[in-house]
């Protein structure tokens, strides 16, 4: 606010010397008003003088000197003025406009800054989203605490967010899933199990596994199906990822599980109205979606030659559930390797008659861990990975919101775990803390 005071003031300034002939208009907007360096050399800078020189081939200084001239009458906001250097110019603010400043602040206390912008269109965040096969990963926990900045950003301008997490509790992951509990129940039984190949190998499965041994006994152990494995994994898994993101301070409005698409018919249903629209047809036993006429290179099979619906068209009924729920804005927050699959997902909104421009698609890059300048290798399937509880405990989760917040979300973050931790001016966090 003050910053745009003043940069308006050298404006007028700036205007001023043009008429009065002491500069030509070639520097129009080409200067600006900046921090200093040292808190010695006032509130405010600007290079105004040095950039109407450069212009026009005059001295600087002269220029300086010219314009302390003419904002010296503005005492109601600068206190002082100087010239230093080549030509810059420094202001200093006067007291009394810093604590005009404060007051509101220090009066509405969590409310400054609120308005009314979004004037309550309803808009959905989707983000996390991530199936119940294990803790959150560091990847999912960026993504988690992007999402709830943006989620909270929006509240603050008068949006009605709603916040939901999507996910899918059938498929292969889950029967990997199911499989791997159940070859764990048995070990701890002492009988032989086969465990899978491309198993979840965490420690997280043997802990499952004794709660349910201490639940039902071995009255599981001949049962093959694996059912009751999986469903005592996922209720486990879930109340974990709930406690995790509770320490993190995120709450969910929505759970959407999308096998609920299947159950409703709505997966079926999107087919026949592509069909009905001549956007899809059938080649080699699969079925494809006209995505050519939506500007993409070539088109994509949404049914396999199995049977088995691709990824993409659950997707794309899921975003048309969105917005036959009534939501005005959609954000979606996914990790980079959704990078392929957004535009056939625009495309399926756009084919059904929805504006994919009330879509926004926040890819986010991954994170790796360092620890003594070496990258700390992660894998949910295997026993190495560090979970987003760990790293809590580790460094503290304010510290972990920080540090996730500290880059754009395309940008790889580098999360150094001994930097985090140290208590000094190198940490960001405790310096802002400190500050």
């Amino acid at each position: 606010m003050i910053k745009a005071r003043l940069k308006e003031l050298l404006d007028s300034c700036f205007a001023e010397g043009v008429q009065q002939g002491y500069w030509s208009d070639a520097a129009t907007g080409a200067y600006a008003v900046e921090l200093p360096k040292q808190a010695s050399h006032g509130d405010y800078s600007t290079n105004m003088a040095m950039i109407v020189g450069g212009r026009d081939k005059k001295n600087p200084r002269h220029l300086a000197a010219q314009m302390l001239d003419m904002l010296s009458p503005h005492t109601e906001l600068i206190q002082k003025v100087e010239v230093a250097g080549p030509g810059f110019v420094n202001f200093f603010i006067q007291e009394s406009v810093w604590q005009s400043v404060v007051e509101p602040i220090c009066r509405l206390d969590k409310e400054y800054g609120l308005s009314n912008v979004g004037k309550a269109k309803k808009v959905l965040v989707e983000f996390v989203s991530a199936n119940p096969t294990g803790p959150l990963s560091i990847g999912h926990g960026r993504q988690a605490v992007l999402g709830d900045s943006i989620a909270r950003l929006l509240e603050a301008t008068g949006h009605a967010v709603t916040r939901e997490y999507y996910y899918n509790d059938a498929g292969r992951q889950m029967r990997v899933l199911g499989d791997s509990t159940r070859a764990r129940y048995l070990e701890l039984l002492g009988l032989a199990a086969d465990f899978p190949e491309d198993g979840y190998q965490g420690e997280y499965i043997y802990d499952i596994a004794r709660k349910l041994i201490d639940e039902t006994g071995d009255s599981l152990k001949d049962i093959d199906d694996l059912q009751p494995f999986k469903e005592k994994a996922e209720q486990e898994i879930f109340a974990d990822i709930e406690k995790t993101l509770k320490r993190l301070d995120i709450t969910f409005d929505n759970y959407y599980n999308e096998h609920s698409l299947y159950d409703k018919g709505l997966i079926d249903d999107v087919v026949a109205e592509l069909r009905k629209k001549n956007l899809v047809y059938d080649e080699e036993g699969a079925v494809w979606f006209k995505t050519t006429e939506f500007g993409q290179e070539k088109d994509r099979v949404i049914i396999k030659s199995s049977g088995e619906p691709t990824y993409r068209l659950p997707d794309i009924a899921y975003h048309r559930e969105k917005f036959r729920r009534g939501f005005d804005w959609l954000v979606d927050i996914f990790g980079a390797d959704h990078i392929a699959t957004v535009p056939d997902v625009l495309a399926g909104v756009r084919a059904l008659g929805y504006d994919d421009s009330k879509v926004t698609v926040v890819l986010h890059q991954f994170v790796t861990l360092t620890r003594e300048g070496k990258q700390v290798k992660m894998s949910t399937r295997k026993a190495n990975f560090i979970t987003v509880d760990e790293l809590f405990d580790e460094v503290g989760p304010d510290v972990v919101r920080f540090f996730f917040l500290t880059r754009k979300a395309d940008s790889q973050l580098e999360f150094d775990l001994d930097l985090a931790a140290k208590e000094s001016q190198e940490n960001p966090v405790f310096y802002v803390q400190y500050a």
